[in-house]
């Protein structure tokens, strides 16, 4: 079989780099999503749901960036799953979060449509959800440094919108605040049951900032800027998230509230403030961009390493001669985002895509079981040490499993199909695709100079 050439992408990424790509992917799910956790649990329930999923996200951070920083490569946990699971988790692996952020920039497409749609009946918005994903597109062919300068800019402006509309309620004064908590909020309706089902959408809040492991390979120095860049990411996003519950159940009634497709933005309009609503729509736009370009660059990464490896045919694996790029996964991916964001059905795509995520998350931190078992701390170099070995593990793998558990409850058959997909995925790639896989191309890098782990 004729062997891979060898394709390095540029080292040219800092910690601001790596922070705007893991909020700008993330922001989005305060913009829009995350409300149907009031569905799901009431409003008691969505803020425990928030707060208990980003526990586990400071888990999954920090075991995430431990290997990420020892397994530089692009792909982030196809990566990690490539030297510690073989081929078949890794082919999954790959599959899931490429299917995770090419849904989530579906669900950023469907909410560009239906904000637009508030300018005028009569808008047209699918040419501009055309337009905004082809130029985003566009912007991540020319290369990944542009791509996150940009997203510094997005992200940082559509943050500074919801503390704008936060402070322009008066919470701080108890007689002028516009906020009516007791009023409009509902409590937990139904009980313990409707907090475990309520994990599913909490993941809004948070999902996608794992992706920061994805770019490992382009940061100047991965050690440093994957944990300054993800920590004070996810930091950023905790504080956004409280902000975003706190400001949307104070204004909106929590039946109308449930059913949003952009509650922070309904959230401006119940201020009555033309001005705040103006400053909201933007910062709905501006964080579906930034989302969506976050995804573009992540999704297209994992593709590109699952090909360079063999596992997918490598003509996705061409970086461009240029701009050393991996455009062709770029381009093949964007008309898949497009097909499923006009299905319209946003929660359905949602689901999928945090479905797709938490299958990750499990394989991950028992990977980082495996990870520490045949690493010791001292036996090699790591960028950054996970503190409290193995609780971080535990948790990802006790509240993951508990959500994929409470999405049973109105999405049974969305699991179903979820599991037969990846199942299906699976028994193509074992009896089709693994006669074509390159063995010493799959395992050419990395784990080369480690020293052999006792036992393996």
């Amino acid at each position: 079989m004729e062997k891979m050439t060898e394709s390095h992408l540029p080292k040219v990424l800092g910690p601001v780099h790596v922070w705007a790509l893991g909020v700008g992917i993330v922001l989005v799910g305060q913009f829009m999503g995350w409300n149907f956790t009031i569905a799901k649990g009431g409003s008691l329930g969505a803020i425990i749901a928030c707060w208990t999923i980003g526990i586990m996200y400071v888990c999954l951070i920090m075991i995430n960036t431990e290997m990420g920083s020892v397994i530089p490569e692009a792909g982030g946990q196809y990566a990690m799953a490539k030297y510690l699971l073989g081929p078949l988790a890794a082919f999954n692996v790959g599959l899931m979060l490429v299917f995770e952020y090419v849904m989530l920039e579906a669900a950023d497409a469907l909410v560009v449509g239906e904000i637009l749609k508030t300018l005028s009946p009569d808008v047209q918005a699918l040419p501009y959800i055309i337009l905004s994903l082809l130029l985003l597109t566009y912007l991540n062919y020319r290369g990944v440094h542009a791509t996150l300068n940009l997203n510094i800019i997005l992200t940082g402006v559509a943050f500074l919108t919801i503390i704008i509309l936060l402070f322009t309620t008066k919470f701080y004064s108890p007689t002028e605040s516009m906020l009516n908590l007791k009023a409009l909020t509902n409590g937990l309706p139904y009980g313990a049951m409707g907090i475990l089902g309520a994990l599913q959408f909490g993941c809004w809040f948070y999902l996608g900032i794992e992706g920061t492991v994805l770019v490992a390979e382009e940061c100047k120095s991965t050690g440093r800027a994957l944990p300054l860049g993800a920590i004070t990411g996810l930091v950023t996003l905790i504080i956004g998230a409280t902000i975003t519950w706190f400001v949307s159940s104070g204004l909106v009634e929590s039946s109308i509230l449930a059913k949003s497709t952009y509650p922070l933005f309904d959230a401006a309009i119940a201020t009555n403030k033309p001005l705040i609503i103006n400053i909201l729509f933007m910062g709905t736009m501006l964080a579906c961009l930034a989302s969506a370009n976050g995804c573009i660059a992540d999704a297209s990464r994992a593709w590109y390493s699952m090909a360079r490896d063999t596992l997918i045919p490598k003509s996705f694996a061409v970086l461009h001669p240029k701009y050393k790029t991996p455009y062709v996964a770029i381009l093949f991916l964007l008309p898949i985002s497009l097909a499923f964001g006009f299905t319209g059905l946003l929660d359905q795509v949602i689901t999928f895509s945090i479905f797709s995520a938490l299958l990750v998350y499990i394989l991950t931190a028992y990977m980082m079981i495996k990870f520490r078992k045949m690493y010791p701390i001292g036996s090699i170099k790591r960028g950054y040490e996970a503190k409290w070995h193995p609780v971080p593990s535990i948790i990802v793998l006790i509240l993951s499993g508990a959500t994929l558990f409470g999405m049973y409850f109105g999405y049974w058959i969305n699991l179903v199909a979820g599991f037969t997909f990846y199942l299906l995925a699976s028994i193509w790639f074992v009896y089709y695709r693994s006669k074509f896989l390159d063995y010493n191309t799959f395992m050419s890098k990395g784990v080369s100079n480690w020293p052999r782990p006792e036992g393996y």
